[in-house]
C-alpha cells in the first residue's frame, strides 16, 4: 500500500488518527519540548557560573549531561522492547525534563543546578527510544523519510525558538534567569497535555505498520536478534561521525582567526539550525524514492565541512558552518529513519538504544580527533577526515549488500 493511499484509507475511520496527523501532532510534541530543554541549555553555562562553578564544574556537568543522554539509551532501549510501554517511557521522560526545567530558575544553590541540568538530559535518555519507536510506526504508512524528517524540521523550530524566547526574557527582567526558565513551564505544560490526549487517541501506534505487514509470514523480531545490516549501518554511521567536526570547533576557529566576532557566532548557529532542516526535508523525501543510498550525501557533505570551514576566508568558512548544518539534518532525521526500516518492529527500540550509543561514542571521538588535529595540522585534519569518509561510503555500500 503506498503512503497516500494508506493516509486515506486511515481517514475515512470514524475515531481514528491517519499517520501524517500523528506525525504532524508528535512533531508538534517535539517542537515544545525543544522551546522548554533548548531554551535552558542555551543559558547551562551563565546559570551555573552565576552560583559559583567553575569553568570546570560547567564543562564536567554539561558532559556528564551529555553522557546521560546518549549512553543512557542502552537502557531504556531494551527496557522499552521488554515492557511494550512505550507511550509510558516517553511520557515519563518528558515529564522529568519539563519539571526539571522551570526549577533550575529557583534552587538557587549550584549542586542542586547540577542535579537538575543532569536530569533534564536523562529525560531525554528515557524517552528517545521510546519516542522514535513510536514514530517509526506512523512513518511506516507515511513513508520513513519523509515523516522523520517533518518531525525533525518541526524539531528544529523549537530549537530557534526557545533561546530567542529566554534570550528577550532576560533582556527584559535584567539578567534575571528565574522569570526566563519559569516562562518554559507554559510549553512544557502544553507538551504533557498534547502528549495524554496523542495516547488516548492513538494507544496502539504500532497498527500503523501492522495493517501494512499483516502478510508477514513470520511475526517480526521473533528470533531476537538485530539483523546484520543494522550493525554495519552502525559502523557505516560510526565512521561518519567519527570525522563530524563539532561546532564548536568550528566557532573557535571563526572567532580565533577573527573571522567573525562572538557576538555573530549564534547567527550563524540559528543559520546553520534553519539549514538543518531544510536538509532533513529534503533528503527524507529522497530517501523515500531512493532508499538508503541518498545516504551517500553525508560522508560528501562530512568531508565538505572541515575543507570549507577550516579556511581563513569569511565567505568559505561560513559556508562550512551552513554544510554542517545540511548534515546535522541528515543525521537527525534520515539516519534514524533508516533504522526503522532495517530493524522488525520487536527489536526496534533496543536497536535505537544501541544505535545512540554509537552516536555518542563516535560524537566524542570525533569532536577529539578533529580538536586535537586542528591544533596540529588542518591539511592533516582535512586528508584524515576524507580518508574516513571513503570507509563510511564502503560500509554503506556494504550495508545496501547485507539488506537484500
Amino acid at each position: 500500500m503506498n503512503p497516500a493511499a494508506a493516509e486515506e484509507e486511515e481517514a475515512d475511520r470514524p475515531g481514528r488518527m491517519g499517520p501524517w496527523r500523528f506525525v504532524v501532532w508528535f512533531g508538534t510534541v517535539s517542537l515544545l519540548a525543544d522551546f522548554v530543554y533548548e531554551g535552558a541549555r542555551s543559558i547551562t553555562g551563565p546559570l551555573l557560573a552565576s552560583l559559583g562553578a567553575s569553568a570546570l564544574v560547567v564543562g564536567v556537568v554539561t558532559g556528564a549531561g551529555e553522557a546521560a543522554a546518549l549512553g543512557l539509551r542502552l537502557v531504556s532501549g531494551p527496557l522499552a522492547d521488554r515492557t511494550r510501554r512505550f507511550w509510558g517511557l516517553a511520557i515519563a521522560g518528558y515529564a522529568l525534563t519539563i519539571v526539571s526545567v522551570p526549577l533550575l530558575g529557583v534552587v538557587g544553590v549550584l549542586w542542586a543546578a547540577c542535579v537538575l541540568v543532569i536530569a533534564e538530559r536523562v529525560g531525554k535518555a528515557v524517552r528517545s527510544p521510546a519516542k522514535d519507536t513510536l514514530l517509526s510506526h506512523a512513518t511506516a504508512a507515511t513513508g520513513r523519510g519523509r515523516g522523520f524528517a517533518v518531525h525533525e524540521a518541526m524539531d528544529q523550530v523549537g530549537a530557534l525558538v526557545g533561546p530567542l524566547v529566554v534570550a528577550g526574557v532576560l533582556a527584559l527582567t535584567g539578567g534575571a534567569y528565574g522569570p526566563a526558565l519559569g516562562v518554559l513551564a507554559v510549553p512544557g505544560v502544553a507538551v504533557l497535555g498534547l502528549l495524554a490526549w496523542l495516547r488516548a487517541r492513538v494507544p496502539d501506534p504500532e497498527a500503523y505498520e501492522r495493517e501494512l505487514t499483516a502478510a508477514a509470514a513470520t511475526p517480526a523480531g521473533q528470533d531476537g536478534r538485530l539483523p546484520r545490516a543494522f550493525w554495519t549501518y552502525a559502523g557505516f554511521t560510526a565512521a561518519t561521525t567519527t570525522g563530524f567536526a563539532t561546532f564548536g570547533v568550528l566557532s573557535y576557529h571563526l572567532v580565533q582567526r577573527h573571522l567573525l566576532s562572538a557576538a555573530w557566532v549564534p547567527v550563524l548557529y540559528a543559520a546553520a539550525m534553519a539549514v538543518d532542516a531544510v536538509a532533513a526535508l529534503a533528503t527524507g523525501l529522497l530517501y523515500d524514492r531512493l532508499g538508503p543510498r541518498v545516504l551517500i550525501a553525508l560522508p560528501v557533505l562530512t568531508a565538505g565541512v572541515v575543507a570549507l570551514a577550516f579556511t581563513d576566508t569569511v565567505a568559505v568558512a561560513v559556508a562550512g558552518s551552513l554544510v554542517w548544518g545540511a548534515a546535522m539534518g541528515i543525521q537527525e532525521s534520515t539516519l534514524r529513519a533508516t533504522v526503522a526500516d532495517l530493524v522488525p518492529s520487536g527489536r526496534r527500540a533496543t536497536a535505537y538504544g544501541l544505535f545512540a550509543g554509537v552516536v555518542g561514542a563516535a560524537s566524542l571521538a570525533g569532536g577529539a580527533l578533529t580538536g586535537g588535529l586542528y591544533g596540529y595540522s588542518i591539511p592533516v585534519l582535512i586528508m584524515v577526515v576524507v580518508a574516513i569518509q571513503v570507509l563510511a561510503v564502503v560500509l554503506l555500500a556494504v550495508t545496501r549488500v547485507d539488506r537484500r
